[in-house]
């Protein structure tokens, strides 16, 4: 057991020689008042002092007793002691392997509860239901099949907390087909059991079926409603989640930690600032420990509605920070563009003692990126396996490309791909076209678009980047060519999409959008929105038009982007000189780019606009990012 000392427990010295312990009297308590000590301390000193006190009385090999003591110092988070005891058993009885190999599970030494469970089985004894319920948390899915058929073989399939400890580890392997069977299979259903099979139905991205079951539980509770809540925040549905958590706050279920994590996700998705602030508020006042997990899930949220003050505060409000609170607050500077302020960080948290882990590098490759920084990245890359022992992944050689490629290093970043030991994905190779388009390097697109369709990495972003690469050296035959690739591929263009917060409600706005109840005094303020940016010698860059259009038409096109519209709707809905805030899900084109700078001079309001890349902050006519984004 390499990952727990074992070391036998030693006793006061005046017990610690046999010859020494005084025979236990009439007037010393009995087993029965002694187990019900070891069961009442609430602490370790106070196990040991009855420990001490079994020694002393000889009454150190009693078999219950020593289950108890056992039971208890794991409990009281003295596992050394507990296996110790365990060592020092005889011949150890399915109680006491099933209470061992429990522990352990809790303590998350699951190799070791593994290694407990063989020396159970070549000891000759019988695991019964709690031994399986203890030792399935332990497993992943392979073990899990195995143990599947050892239970069956027992009779134990059918138990309850057996087949629902089963049903856990088919989840977590997201091995549905034999959940389903298993489920299907069950003569009792339980709360737990039905839980279970909800998270596999949630952890599958089967959120329909998920839902079917959930809305038929009569009595749910709160682990229920998260796992409901937490299926539609992880697969892309984060307002039904919302919706959920409203409902579940109406049931009068009390929402905790894992219930905060998720809604706060779901609200830093959609950039729903105020939403954020309520729940920050209701879990100052209703009981919620804001420790250093959910305090990092509001340092994520505020970073990612565009609020880094709010975000700071909560990081410094931290007493014990973990390096995940670090490389939350590292990574909001990066996207906000504050790239000095990233690498400071950076530099504090090693300083003080913080191991960095590869989230951290992402961090500060994004920092340096967002800022050209190329001779940071390169030493920051090149010290993680020789200073801090971490190889790197490909997401950071996604990093490296991207910071390199937008600096106008194709060659080199090329080269960084061509020759770096681990698989290249579609999200690197797309990070390299990428730069081929800003730079306009056609040659070298066509190659990278070519490779990537014939290891089918491509996607429908990679037939967009090739049309708009196209479509900037004005090759509208090449323009042409791709789109009919498309549609006989049947590969859809992603559809840009801006949404706005206002007065609790995330509005959402597509290009040329009419739907909107406000949709008449949206585009009259377009209007006039497009009057001031003209006055102020606003000219449309036309040349961002995709389409091979007349002048006119392009304009047009412009004008009705989704994030003018947002704009448009932020200002007629919002108090003078309130931060207007938009998300949108692709990158901003620098045509809306310019307007917002003037729009922000002209009506004197920051503007705060998250895209697919980067925080924007528009004020007094220009953006944080320098133009360079």
């Amino acid at each position: 057991m390499s990952s727990v000392a074992l070391f036998p427990i030693t006793p006061p010295p005046a017990a610690s020689n046999p010859a020494c312990r005084p025979s236990s009297t009439a007037n010393s308590p009995g087993p029965e008042k002694l187990a019900a000590l070891i069961d009442k301390s609430k602490s370790a000193n106070q196990l040991y002092q009855i420990h001490a006190f079994l020694y002393r009385h000889n009454l150190s090999d009693h078999q219950i007793l020593s289950f108890k003591l056992q039971r208890s110092y794991s409990a009281a988070g003295r596992l050394d002691h507990s296996l110790s005891i365990f060592r020092q058993t005889q011949t150890p009885d399915v109680f006491f392997y099933s209470s061992i190999i429990h522990a352990h599970a809790l303590h998350n030494l699951h190799k070791d509860a593994l290694l407990l469970y063989v020396q159970m089985l070549s000891d000759n004894v019988t695991p019964n239901t709690f031994t399986f319920s203890s030792i399935l948390r332990s497993c992943r899915l392979q073990a899990g099949k195995a143990l599947h058929g050892q239970a069956t073989k027992l009779g134990l399939e059918s138990d309850t907390y057996v087949s629902t400890s089963l049903l856990d580890v088919y989840a977590k392997g997201e091995d549905m087909e034999s959940a389903r069977k298993l489920f299907d299979s069950m003569p009792e259903r339980s709360l737990v059991s039905l839980t279970a099979m909800i998270t596999c139905y949630a952890k599958c991205g089967m959120v329909r079926e998920a839902r079917v079951l959930f809305d038929g539980l009569q009595d749910k509770d709160v682990i229920c409603w998260n796992v409901m809540i937490d299926g539609y925040v992880q697969f892309g549905s984060p307002n039904e989640g919302l919706s959920l958590f409203k409902q579940m706050l109406r049931a009068k279920v009390k929402p905790n930690e894992a219930t905060m994590v998720a809604v706060l996700s779901a609200c830093a998705q959609i950039g729903a600032l105020e939403s954020g602030r309520w729940l920050h508020w209701y879990a100052e006042n209703h009981g919620i420990d804001i420790n250093v997990r959910v305090a990092t899930s509001f340092i994520d949220i505020y970073c990612k509605c565009g609020s880094l003050e709010e975000a700071r505060l909560v990081f410094e409000r931290i007493t014990h920070k973990d390096v995940v609170a670090w490389n939350s607050m590292i990574v909001g500077y990066a996207m906000h563009g504050l790239s000095d302020v990233a690498l400071h960080l950076f530099d504090e948290m090693c300083r003080l003692g913080y191991n960095p882990t590869d989230i951290t590098f992402i961090g500060v490759l994004n920092a340096c990126g967002h800022s050209g920084l190329v001779r940071e990245g390169r030493e920051i890359f090149s010290s993680m396996a020789r200073k801090y022992g971490i190889e790197p992944k490909v997401e950071h050689y996604g990093c490296m490309v991207n910071l390199l490629g937008r600096a106008g290093y194709l060659e080199e970043a090329y080269d960084l791909v061509k020759n770096m030991e681990v698989e290249q994905d579609a999200v690197l190779w797309g990070a390299l076209l990428g730069a081929c388009k800003i730079h306009g390097n056609v040659a070298l697109g066509e190659e990278i678009a070519g490779l990537m369709m014939r290891q089918n990495l491509e996607n429908s972003g990679t037939y967009v980047l090739l049309s708009n690469l196209y479509a900037k050296a004005n090759n509208w035959e090449g323009v042409a060519k791709v789109r009919t690739m498309m549609r006989d591929g049947g590969v859809e263009k992603e559809h840009g999409c801006s949404s706005i917060e206002v007065n609790n409600r995330v509005h959402e706005f597509v290009a040329g959008d009419s739907w909107h109840p406000r949709s008449k005094d949206i585009h009259m303020m377009l209007e006039e929105m497009n009057a001031w940016v003209k006055a102020q010698g606003y000219t449309p860059r036309t040349d961002t038009v995709l389409h091979d259009l007349g002048e006119e038409e392009k304009e047009k096109s412009l004008g009705v982007h989704s994030e003018k519209l947002a704009m448009a709707f932020g200002l007629i809905s919002t108090e003078p000189g309130a931060t207007i805030r938009i998300v949108k899900n692709l990158r901003v084109c620098s045509d809306c780019h310019d307007v917002m700078k003037l729009v922000s001079k002209i009506t004197r309001r920051a503007i705060v606009m998250r895209d697919r890349n980067r925080f924007h902050h528009f004020d007094n006519g220009s953006c944080s990012c320098g133009d360079y984004w």
